[in-house]
């Protein structure tokens, strides 16, 4: 039987005790293998490969030896409860082999879990699984989570009060990061709430989230776009130490005034701008981010944005001799002169 969508996630979250097999393909493997381990942690329970009751086959090895899945599935363990099977990485060719298993499997038998990489719709395992009346097929996709399945995770980590504002920044941020980082910074983030009985708000997610390439550059922009001049050059040295590149300190300020420029654009004011940024801006900052917007407003956003554009020019001339990193400099000073220009 085919499964998707909530019928996919009920029956991964709570698995139907008397089914024979799942089959669980994608063309990610990482969303495969968290798949795998939610449905095999809920198959046989937290304590499930410690008491082995959890046999894990190569389908390689399966291919030497067809007996080997059959003989899994009817093994008995010294410690009582459901047993799983597990066979990673099965191609088509495997089918045969697993069918032999699915015909022979009675209740009581070991669940069979099948991972494999994309399979199109005439692939026989898929037929096999999708024609198979006690077994299941569940095609991962590369969907960022929907709400049910990112507050399942926040309740399987402990976190049951989330402010709303919180939750859409979460959301947002699911729809950037791959499964794997997603679940960790929701681990992190259960770890920085231990003990605090406050829901978690956008300031706790803005602390968790995985720091990105532009976060270095943050200190320097900011400064610009509030007209700090005096702290500019002491940043610059800063950043210069780091081994930051004059090109990329020029496309991290274009990004910047490119956001608060589409902010103040947006029909439905800079709020509604920034709140549709992409990659999504948290907490703290997405307030520091709006305030520029609407001190700085479209006119003269639009005029940075030139004045950028040239020094990226500049730095990509082949005419060029000046050392870029003052170039850099010396554009933030006229940016940050510009907004101070406008007080």
């Amino acid at each position: 039987m085919k499964l998707s969508g909530r019928e996919a996630a009920r029956h991964i979250a709570a698995p139907d005790a008397s089914a024979t097999a799942t089959l669980l393909y994608g063309a990610d493997a990482m969303r495969v293998a968290l798949k795998r381990q939610d449905l095999i942690a809920n198959l046989i329970g937290p304590r499930g490969e410690e008491e082995m009751r959890l046999e894990r086959l190569s389908a390689a090895g399966m291919r030497k030896d067809a007996a080997l899945l059959t003989d899994a599935i009817k093994a008995q363990g010294f410690f009582p409860g459901p047993r799983a099977a597990l066979v990673d990485d099965a191609r088509d060719g495997d089918a045969k082999t697993i069918a032999a298993a699915l015909d022979g499997w009675l209740p009581g038998d070991a669940h069979i879990v099948v991972t494999a990489s994309q399979l199109n719709a005439r692939s026989a395992l898929r037929k096999l699984f999708e024609g198979h009346p006690g077994s299941f097929a569940i095609g991962v996709y590369n969907d960022p989570p929907s709400r049910e399945e990112l507050e399942a995770d926040l309740h399987k980590a402990g976190l049951r009060d989330v402010d709303p504002k919180a939750m859409a920044d979460l959301t947002a941020l699911s729809r950037q990061l791959d499964p794997g980082d997603l679940r960790q910074t929701i681990e992190k983030l259960a770890l920085y709430k231990l003990n605090d009985p406050a829901p978690v708000n956008s300031a706790d997610i803005e602390a968790c989230a995985p720091s990105t390439a532009e976060a270095a550059l943050d200190d320097v922009l900011n400064v610009v776009a509030e007209a700090r001049t005096a702290e500019i050059g002491p940043l610059m040295q800063k950043l210069a130490g780091q081994g930051i590149q004059p090109v990329a300190l020029c496309i991290g300020a274009t990004r910047h005034f490119r956001t608060l420029h589409a902010a103040t654009c947006d029909p439905g004011g800079a709020g509604a701008g920034i709140a549709k940024a992409r990659p999504p801006v948290f907490g703290p900052r997405r307030d520091r981010m709006l305030r520029q917007a609407q001190g700085w407003g479209r006119p003269k956003l639009e005029e940075a944005l030139q004045l950028l554009t040239d020094t990226d020019l500049h730095l990509r001339s082949a005419a060029q001799r000046a050392p870029q990193m003052a170039l850099v400099e010396r554009t933030l000073i006229r940016l940050s002169m510009l907004a101070a220009a406008r007080r």
